[in-house]
């Protein structure tokens, strides 16, 4: 038996309970100081307030004071904080684990250098490891899964990726079931790159499921041709930035497309692009969607800025993502939808 320390009891992070606690480990939950109407409902009741199923029999609760006594002697630590607590884990959680901790991450986001770089989570919370002079294992999780769905234990397939295959080995033995599939790789930039990218072409295909609300009534039935055209589109422009992150194998492209998928027919992001799509603006929309994170708008942004940044320098060609351009011009210029439809067709004469 392992132990398994979660930190932060969002959603997804609360949910890798399940098949952890289903296998036999012990599992220690761990809320943020954002946390502490979660993990008191929890102690309450044995489930998660977004959830409508209660947690496996035997889970320990803890709050952040408490978190030193949850980290003790555990086997896996798990990083289940959004995008916007990445600076957070850094500063807080990463200074008090032991050397040789294993720890793996949910959160999925890049950030963008001056120079137009895109660098995942994990590389920047190595920096910090070194500048601290701290040895940790930073493992991290991409993929098709919504939390909910892996609570109601429908088939998933993940990807976990890290430095080290032998860790990544153990892990998987900690967490696979026979509902919970497991894919291993050591290309931490591709995975995790893969799985960042997504979020902002999630928004432009929710952005015709608005934009036929608009035109035929917000009870009309869905519109399948033009969400497929933003869609082919979207797996085009994610195809050549995987190959400007030096990532641009099958397997990466398949977890960044399958992510792509759910996330377009499920969650926040979808929420943001229809009603962009039905006429709001950007600051109208995330009003409407008061008090839900929206943590991949700002990764579309840095995404699209690095995007800007290598084209200056003559790295990449802008007119190879239109359909980013145009989501980044939404997101960051408040311009109205008006999706560049024919930049998205091609010419291809065979044999030349």
């Amino acid at each position: 038996m392992a132990i398994v320390t979660i930190i932060g009891s969002g959603m997804m992070g609360s949910a890798l309970a399940f098949p952890a606690r289903e296998n036999g480990h012990e599992v220690r939950l761990v809320g943020t100081h954002l946390d502490r109407e979660i993990i008191e409902a929890c102690k309450a009741t044995n489930r998660h307030p977004k959830f409508t199923r209660d947690f496996p029999q035997g889970l320990k609760y803890f709050h952040i004071e408490e978190v030193q006594q949850a980290i003790n002697g555990s086997d896996l630590i798990i990083g289940g904080v959004s995008s916007f607590g990445v600076e957070w884990f850094a500063e807080k959680i990463l200074p008090i684990l032991p050397d040789g901790s294993t720890v793996i991450t949910v959160t999925k986001g890049l950030i963008d250098t001056p120079d137009g770089k895109l660098i995942p989570y994990p590389y920047y919370w190595h920096e910090k490891l070194d500048a601290m002079g701290k040895n940790l294992s930073l493992n991290a999780i991409g993929g098709p899964c919504t939390s909910y769905e892996l609570v109601a234990h429908d088939q998933t397939e993940v990807a976990f990726c890290g430095k080290d295959l032998e860790i990544l080995k153990k892990i998987q033995s900690i967490m696979q079931t026979d509902y919970y599939h497991i894919s291993l790789s050591t290309d931490i930039v591709g995975i995790e790159s893969a799985v960042a990218l997504k979020n902002g072409y999630a928004l432009g295909i929710a952005l015709t499921i608005g934009l036929n609300q608009k035109a035929f009534g917000l009870d009309s039935e869905l519109h399948f041709n033009s969400q497929a055209a933003v869609f082919g589109q979207s797996v085009k422009e994610m195809s050549k930035l995987l190959a400007f992150q030096g990532a641009g194998t099958l397997e990466n492209l398949v977890v960044g497309v399958g992510d792509l998928y759910v996330t377009v027919y499920g969650g926040r992001t979808r929420l943001v692009g229809i009603l962009l799509g039905r006429g709001l603006s950007i600051e109208e929309a995330k009003a409407e969607l008061n008090g839900v994170t929206l943590e991949s708008l700002v990764v579309a942004e840095r995404v699209a800025r690095a995007v800007r940044r290598s084209a200056e320098a003559g790295i990449l060609d802008i007119k190879d993502f239109p359909l980013l351009m145009h989501i980044d011009e939404i997101l960051t210029q408040g311009k109205p939808v008006n999706l560049p439809w024919e930049d998205f067709t091609f010419c291809v004469s065979e044999g030349k």
